[in-house]
């Protein structure tokens, strides 16, 4: 596991706003107008949990206050003097600039900075306080006890000792937060779900749902379910390397595939993306389209403005409800292997990849194509 140090993107609020919300690393770094990459190292750098907004504390001197003690020394004034004028005891204005390099050195700004600098003191966590704790966590950690596990088991174990007891949030983010020092990063490796970067339970509440206003499955036509009227799509994205993606589309009674080059998962972007392509089609063919639950399609809204073609969302973590796209997306990987960077395809090349598939006969599809039961299913119309 890497750890990379803290910046300054990492303390920035809007940042963490957006992480919170659930945007991909691409929209939050065009909304600051950074790339991905840094908004990655700047999670990174805190395991993916918000850095604390430093406050000067209120009896602190502020910036405004070392200004007047500066301009206090280049005009000679005693440290008493200065103090006088300040309402602040002379005790407080003799450590500061004695702190600071003395009368001859002292500068406000350097002093200020220099003073958030002392201030930066980490706060020990609970696990590091009560080793006797920490070192029960880690044995649980080892023998791969979930951290829920470990926090309701050492709750049964030590029900009136609050030494003895701690959540299982608290357990995470002593894990990934390394700067903490308690347990060692090898520890993470047992854990079910591997990964650097975490979203804490405050932040992954404010995300279920993920879809607003998302119209579920449950809702969508008969006829779609039983594949008898044409016009019905499944869809989703095939991932590779690099964050780069192709969004799939298929038909549910002829499986006519068509691929659409996306630039990124930016919701606004792809939904204009994908109504483009879907706009071509006659109106005939289209009657639905059924999506997962993935964030690409938030704006789903702005799609059926666009093509009178309504979005019904899959039950979360259901994705037989769209069997059609899932196998599709197994043969594209023929084509395009996880790893490969999809970016450099053409649409002409995505095109030329669907006209395979679909040229393709079908055992579902009683040994015929895609292209020919498609056709066949839309010519009594014209």
């Amino acid at each position: 596991m890497r750890v990379y140090p803290a910046n300054t993107l990492s303390r920035n609020p809007a940042m963490w706003q957006l992480w919170a919300k659930g945007f991909t690393l691409e929209e939050i770094g065009r909304a600051l107008g950074k790339p991905a990459s840094s908004i990655y190292l700047a999670a990174a750098s805190c395991g993916g949990i918000p850095c604390k907004a430093k406050r000067r504390a209120a009896k602190a001197l502020s910036l405004v206050e070392r200004e007047e003690v500066s301009r206090g020394i280049a005009s000679g004034l005693s440290i008493r003097q200065i103090a006088r004028t300040m309402g602040r005891p002379a005790s407080t204005i003799s450590r500061e600039i004695a702190r600071n390099g003395g009368r001859e050195a002292y500068r406000a700004q350097k002093a200020d900075a220099a003073a958030w600098a002392r201030a930066c003191r980490p706060k020990h966590c609970k696990l590091q306080l009560h080793p006797r704790l920490g070192l029960k966590v880690a044995c649980k950690l080892k023998r791969n006890w979930s951290p829920q596990q470990i926090s309701r088991w050492l709750r049964k174990k030590h029900p009136r000792d609050s030494q003895m007891n701690v959540s299982s949030e608290t357990i995470y983010q002593t894990l990934f937060v390394q700067a903490r020092g308690v347990f060692r990063k090898e520890l993470m490796d047992h854990l079910r779900r591997s990964g650097y970067i975490r979203r804490a339970k405050k932040l992954q509440s404010s995300q279920r749902g993920g879809i607003v206003d998302a119209i579920s499955i449950k809702e969508r036509p008969a006829e779609a379910e039983d594949r008898a009227v044409p016009g019905h799509w499944e869809g989703d994205l095939l991932a590779g390397g690099r964050s780069t993606y192709i969004a799939t589309l298929v038909e549910r009674r002829s499986r006519f595939v068509i691929l659409v080059k996306v630039d990124c998962k930016d919701s606004v972007a792809f939904a204009a993306a994908l109504a483009r392509k879907i706009r071509r089609l006659p109106s005939e063919l289209k009657r639905s389209l059924t999506w997962d639950r993935g964030t690409e399609m938030a704006a789903h809204k702005a799609f059926t403005v666009a093509t009178d073609e309504k979005v019904y969302f899959c039950d979360p973590r259901s994705p037989w409800q769209r069997g059609s796209n899932e196998n599709t997306n197994g043969l594209l990987r023929q084509y395009f292997p996880k790893d490969d960077d999809l970016s450099i395809y053409s649409q002409q090349h995505l095109n030329k990849v669907a006209a395979e598939l679909n040229g393709r006969p079908r055992e579902t599809l009683n040994w015929e194509n895609p292209a020919e039961v498609l056709a066949a299913s839309v010519a009594p119309t014209h």
